[in-house]
């Protein structure tokens, strides 16, 4: 792993590129420093959910996870290099096993809302996605292990059960279910 950082404002990165942690320099739109972007500010939005009122095990489980996506990081900014590991997308499997059997069967597309702390989650969800996006584009390209993928994968699709999750534990009292689509089906009444 390369030196953490001891100065910040090193004015390398004037030109437009930055170093990566192999000590290659790359462009600063090179796909690698992209996905890298995407699943620090995913980490940076989860950060912003942790200063919210949570359920303590959710609180524990996203502070794992802001670890996880640091790990991450560090295995995309090192070309070839193995640090997140498929334990921790199984770990994300157990997780959504686990709060998924207490929520109600879906009635219809739910929209991103309720209280702060499902908003929020919904936020970070759309930029896990927008992570995931980026590391399949840099697969493309480069040679990528499958965990990171997979891992962003799954972590979106916890984060829209936690989402629910949230708006029942209605810590806020602003909330206390789903908020639904008003779709024409469900105008009508039907299944």
């Amino acid at each position: 792993m390369a030196n953490r950082l001891t100065q910040i404002a090193t004015r390398t990165g004037d030109d437009g590129t930055t170093g990566l942690g192999d000590g290659q320099r790359v462009p600063k739109d090179h796909l690698r420093i992209v996905a890298m972007g995407d699943v620090d500010e995913l980490n940076s939005q989860l950060g912003v959910l942790l200063a919210e009122p949570l359920p303590d095990d959710v609180r524990e489980l996203l502070i794992t996870i802001q670890h996880e996506l640091f790990n991450l990081g560090g295995e995309l900014c090192i070309p070839g290099y193995e640090l997140l590991k498929i334990d921790a997308v199984l770990r994300l499997d157990e997780a959504l096993a686990h709060y998924n059997a207490a929520l109600p069967r879906l009635a219809e597309f739910i929209l991103p809302a309720g209280t702060r702390s499902a908003a929020l989650a919904h936020v970070a969800r759309t930029i896990a996605r927008r992570a995931e996006r980026a590391v399949v584009t840099l697969a493309a390209s480069e040679a990528i292990n499958a965990p990171p993928r997979q891992y962003l994968n799954r972590l979106s699709d916890l984060l829209f059960v936690l989402a629910r999750v949230l708006n029942r534990a209605n810590l806020d009292g602003l909330g206390g279910d789903d908020v639904y689509w008003r779709s024409e089906r469900l105008a009508r009444g039907e299944d």
